[in-house]
């Protein structure tokens, strides 16, 4: 398991967070088989940099990030904020009260090395300070859904076929006691 320091960000992250936001999805599109989808990649990077800035704008009142060091390298991120507008139509505003825990990238070189489990730790930690037990989760990326299932089982809502024929969307509501 590699040793990562799981913190805040600063803003002087900033740029080196887009640019391993950037990376990150670049490479997950591509091994999804769809790195040929530069608007939806683009789009996808937009939005998390719209999440960063309001975690810096609101001192993670909005969303929340926590990152993962390895020296002074991004190596992993995660956070929570409001539920997205998928979850909320899809749960028919079930979930809508739960937070959303998500951006939940490790850097290609650093995968299957225990960076992600570091950083959902600290996040259960985190939620559960917060007075938070319980959250949801999705994922429109099929290696992402392998190890949600293997982490948190089968999905609570299915959307069969949502991004096109065979690509499926995922949700799932998370108590975070079950997960320690």
């Amino acid at each position: 398991m590699l040793h990562a320091n799981i913190r805040r960000p600063t803003t002087e992250h900033r740029e080196q967070l887009n640019d391993f936001f950037r990376t990150v999805i670049i490479d997950t599109f591509n091994k999804e088989g769809i790195g040929d989808q530069l608007n939806d990649i683009n789009e996808e990077i937009e939005v998390k940099k719209r999440y960063l800035t309001s975690d810096f704008e609101s001192n993670g009142l909005e969303r929340y990030f926590l990152i993962a060091l390895y020296g002074d390298k991004i190596i992993g991120s995660i956070e929570f904020g409001p539920a997205n507008e998928i979850i909320r139509n899809a749960s028919d505003h079930a979930f809508e009260a739960l937070v959303e825990v998500g951006t939940v990238f490790v850097h290609p070189d650093h995968q299957r090395n225990g960076v992600g489990n570091l950083l959902l730790k600290a996040m259960y930690e985190t939620l559960r300070n917060q007075g938070i037990e319980e959250f949801c989760l999705d994922s429109g990326y099929k290696r992402a859904q392998l190890i949600w299932k293997k982490k948190f089982g089968e999905p609570d809502i299915l959307l069969k076929d949502y991004w096109g024929e065979n690509f499926d969307h995922m949700i799932w509501k998370v108590e975070i006691r079950e997960q320690e």
